[in-house]
């Protein structure tokens, strides 16, 4: 991807942006869900650690992730 100024985005320009309150409070809800819902690699990153943390991130105490292992 490139900037405006023709210049290549790269992962440290990412992380400056994703760092910087300010830039994150230009995005609207949907640009956070449609990032939130894509930025993972796979499945194996989803795990009942990462959910339970984003559950107490925004204290949602009326959910709880039930891990189910198959045996």
């Amino acid at each position: 991807m490139k900037t405006d100024n023709n210049k290549e985005f790269t992962r440290e320009d990412f992380m400056l942006f994703f760092r910087d309150d300010q830039k994150l409070n230009s995005l609207t809800n949907d640009d956070r869900i449609e990032a939130f819902q894509t930025i993972l690699a796979g499945s194996s990153d989803i795990t009942k650690e990462l959910l339970d943390g984003i559950l107490k991130d925004y204290s949602i105490s009326t959910i709880e992730i039930v891990e189910i292992t198959n045996e």
